[in-house]
């Protein structure tokens, strides 16, 4: 794949004039999106991200407009599970609604940094080194059974990483908050706010989530071009889903089991491509290399869809179910069906 360096420039300029607006609009007007607003912006970054795609696919061809929609749809997924731990940071340290915006706005634009040097990082490694193939396969694999010994997402507290109880300790805070500022001078004494301790939870959150991320999208496709887009698309708007899927992230209780069956996917990929990439003449002393699978990304996209589609109708499911349970005054266990024992006699 081709990219002139136009076209990145082209690319990069555009998506940093979209951020500063953002910037622009919430720095000067912190307040409470409605959900028309957050609607209205959703749809618009969804439908960037789609006629990206086929942009791509006029350009360089439906292989890697699908690995794009892949990488998009992987990152997207991931940035929804950002959010469940964003709430928790929230509501852990009582940040006022109004100012929630400005904050998770600061902690996407962190974020995109981050996954900037890990993209270049990665791609670096990666055309040096070709056997970092199995290294990221097995650490999504890791990642995948981790996720699963989870189990169902739920509203556990957030705990402080060692950096922040390390800021915490050693520098002096304001106990409420000062709109939007980081710091304050009071008494002559220079102070942070709580809401520099919020971001650095968001920054250092994120960073954590860049870990898997960036070896999952590589796994789909190893175009850095495409790897960066799909990172930067799947951020932008997410801010507004925050907003307006905060009740719903709730309900996805299956999330964790969905992403460990997605990255556990796009692991075992990863290992059966590193097979071909290292081109390893036999396998278990006298398989040929070429009858190993290499998994084509038309078959990664119908899995990443199929995967994401029944995690999120089941987790609806058993929320329904659940509600229907609890307005009963009945245990989950005892809403079952009726058997032809409990049904009476005409």
């Amino acid at each position: 794949m081709e990219v002139s360096s136009l076209v990145w420039w082209i690319t990069i300029s555009a998506m940093t004039l979209a951020l500063l607006s953002d910037v622009i609009i919430v720095g000067r007007r912190p307040h409470v999106p409605s959900m028309r607003e957050c609607t209205a912006y959703l749809v618009f970054y969804v439908s960037m991200a789609l006629i990206f795609g086929l942009f791509v696919w006029w350009e360089w061809g439906g292989r890697y407009a699908g690995e794009f929609y892949a990488g998009w749809l992987t990152e997207y997924s991931l940035s929804v599970d950002n959010l469940f731990v964003f709430l928790l940071i929230m509501a852990k340290f009582r940040v006022p609604e109004r100012l929630q915006q400005s904050a998770l706005l600061v902690g996407i634009v962190i974020a995109i940094i981050l996954r900037g040097v890990f993209i270049a990082l990665g791609a670096a490694v990666i055309n040096s080194y070709a056997w970092v193939f199995y290294i990221f396969g097995a650490f999504l694999i890791y990642t995948a059974v981790k996720l699963a010994r989870e189990g169902e997402s739920d509203d556990e507290e957030y705990e402080e990483n060692r950096l922040l109880m390390f800021v915490e300790r050693k520098f002096s805070a304001t106990s409420e908050f000062q709109g939007t500022k980081l710091t304050v001078v009071q008494d002559g004494k220079r102070l942070i706010t709580p809401m520099f301790i919020v971001i650095l939870a968001l920054g250092t959150t994120d960073l954590l989530f860049a870990l898997d991320s960036i070896p999952a999208i590589y796994g789909l496709t190893k175009e850095p071009y495409l790897v960066l887009t799909a990172n930067i698309f799947a951020l932008m708007g997410l801010r507004q889903l925050y907003f307006l899927i905060g009740g719903l992230l709730k309900r996805l209780v299956y999330l964790s089991l969905g992403l460990a069956v997605l990255l556990a996917f796009i692991g075992v990929k990863l290992m059966l491509h590193a097979v071909h990439e290292n081109n390893l003449p036999f396998i278990n002393g006298g398989m040929p290399v070429h009858s190993v699978p290499d998994i084509p990304i038309s078959v990664s996209l119908g899995a990443i869809v199929l995967i994401l589609g029944v995690t999120t109708v089941a987790s609806l499911w058993k929320s329904a179910r659940d509600r229907k349970a609890e307005a009963a005054g009945l245990p989950e266990e005892q809403m079952v069906a009726p058997t032809d024992e409990d049904t009476p006699l005409l």
